[in-house]
């Protein structure tokens, strides 16, 4: 399994439709990455049971409320349920003072270190890197600065040929054929050759998120060719001049993005509140992309091999 994209909330602005503000849960192999965190979030957590403690890395796109407002409630709870283990926490300038100056006010320390990593919303740098992921921002085009998230899975390990496996085989040399080594005996004698011994790597995969932005195709050579794209599409075409002046985009831009880019699959969210239904959204992208798909509570997707 690689990974899993929990929609949490999907709705802009404001809450509407039992639609909630803009969340996900990124699942690589198991471990957990929040990805903005608007009001209600932790409730949506515990909804769909999922562990909060298991997140260890929030990103954050932009300070407009409803990306980050439910942000303060989920620490405090993980401060309240005992949490200990250090919490980064990816973000634009000011969101470090916000969090700090309502600790300072409440009279509050937390019980865990609160790492604070400054996103530079004007440029695309690698922000995150662990055993599993690499995590790139993605500069985005809206009213202030603003970074979407490019997740991209590192090369797997090598499968084992069981079959081929002697029975003396240590762990340390199995570990070693993962890696893509050929095994020597001490006098350098070849003992294995790592070709006979294994088979390729299951497919990596890559997921970029662009939270709120105007259509803008100067994204497209970050996002090229990503095997899942999330997409805001606040609005239909028929609402093009609101879109445009509220720096949002419309299905049909999103769809247009995700052809242009040859992606995978885009998922479409941040939806307006003016939209009880949102199958309309869905049809208007799906004209321009046929693997368009709305990213609304409770939906998962997911990128395996």
């Amino acid at each position: 399994m690689s990974i899993r994209v929990k929609i949490l909330g999907s709705s802009s602005a404001t809450p509407a439709h039992r639609r909630n503000h803009t969340s996900q849960l990124v699942n690589v192999e198991g471990k957990y990455y929040l990805v903005d965190c608007g009001e209600g979030t932790q409730l949506q957590l515990k909804r769909y049971k999922l562990r909060a403690q298991r997140i260890n890395n929030i990103f954050i796109s932009h300070l407009h409320g409803d990306h980050y407002l439910g942000l303060m409630g989920l620490l405090s709870t993980m401060h309240l349920m005992g949490r200990n283990k250090p919490l980064n926490l990816y973000g634009p300038r000011g969101l470090a003072e916000i969090i700090t100056l309502q600790l300072r006010y409440s009279e509050t320390i937390f019980n865990y270190d609160l790492k604070f990593i400054e996103v530079d919303a004007s440029r695309s740098q690698v922000i995150h890197e662990d055993e599993l992921i690499c995590v790139h921002s993605i500069p985005l085009n809206h009213r202030i600065p603003c970074s979407g998230f490019l997740f991209e899975e590192k090369t797997k390990n090598r499968r084992i040929r069981r079959e081929m496996l002697p029975d003396d085989m240590s762990v340390r040399n199995i570990i070693r054929l993962k890696k893509g080594e050929d095994i020597y005996a001490e006098d350098g004698t070849l003992l294995y050759k790592n070709k006979d011994m294994t088979l390729p790597p299951r497919q990596s995969f890559r997921y970029a998120y662009c939270s709120d932005t105007k259509y803008d195709e100067s994204i497209i050579p970050i996002i090229e060719g990503v095997d899942m794209l999330y997409h805001e599409a606040t609005f239909l075409e028929e609402h093009l001049d609101r879109a445009t002046s509220t720096y949002h985009s419309t299905a049909k831009e999103a769809a247009t993005i995700a052809q242009k880019a040859n992606v995978g699959k885009l998922l479409l969210g941040h939806f307006s509140a003016r939209y009880k239904e949102l199958e309309p959204l869905e049809a208007e992208a799906r004209e321009f992309f046929a693997e368009s798909y709305l990213a609304i509570e409770g939906e998962e997707f997911i990128l395996d091999s």
